[in-house]
């Protein structure tokens, strides 16, 4: 039982330092803000994570294991490029836009604080993400012959771009909406840069 506490409390402090890493900024928000948004005391705090840097590291962790386990095993299992691609599209923008998932922002905002071992660790993981994503550009413009100028890395960065950046400008009560994002950023990949 002692365990499960433990997992939870850590959790739950990821969970608060994630919120308050979005809302402030990393370099904005102190250790003793974390444990005072817990209401824990700073050596309790220290009990679970020995430093700010180990708290988003976790953060950041975790927010690669929600895009592998809510984006990528989805797609791998789809058979049709073109099918697999606009599934990536829509799962990936659902994960950027998720409120309660506030460590994907932070991964995408917050990578400069990080000690360079660590930041090694998620650039790792964050590669593996873009290389499939390259691959599956490489796949639709064989399956579509495509003869146009643009390369699969290339491809797979402007995408990657265009939804990793939407948390910056997307507001719930705006004219853009995330139902319309979806056909719209696809029809910006399947009519633009796969054309």
């Amino acid at each position: 039982m002692a365990r499960d506490t433990l997992v939870d409390s850590r959790q739950e402090i990821l969970r608060t330092a994630a919120r308050l890493f979005q809302q402030r900024g990393y370099d904005a928000t102190s250790m003793n803000d974390v444990a005072a948004s817990l209401k824990l005391s700073k050596g309790g705090l220290y009990h679970h994570f020995q430093s700010k840097d180990e708290i988003l590291f976790e953060i950041m962790n975790h927010a690669m294991e929600i895009t592998e386990d809510r984006v990528l095993a989805p797609v791998r299992g789809i058979a049709d490029p073109e099918a697999r691609l606009r599934a990536l599209i829509r799962l990936h923008i659902e994960v950027v836009l998720s409120p309660q998932d506030r460590e994907i922002t932070v991964m995408l905002h917050e990578n400069h604080p990080l000690p360079p071992t660590l930041r090694r660790r998620i650039n790792a993981r964050k590669k593996d993400y873009i290389h499939f994503v390259e691959s599956l550009m490489a796949e639709v413009q064989r399956a579509r012959q495509c003869k146009g100028s643009v390369s699969p890395r290339a491809a797979a960065f402007a995408l990657l771009g265009m939804i990793n950046w939407i948390y910056q400008w997307y507001k719930p009560e705006g004219s853009l909406q995330a139902h319309n994002l979806v056909p719209q950023f696809t029809e910006l990949v399947f009519g633009g840069i796969l054309a």
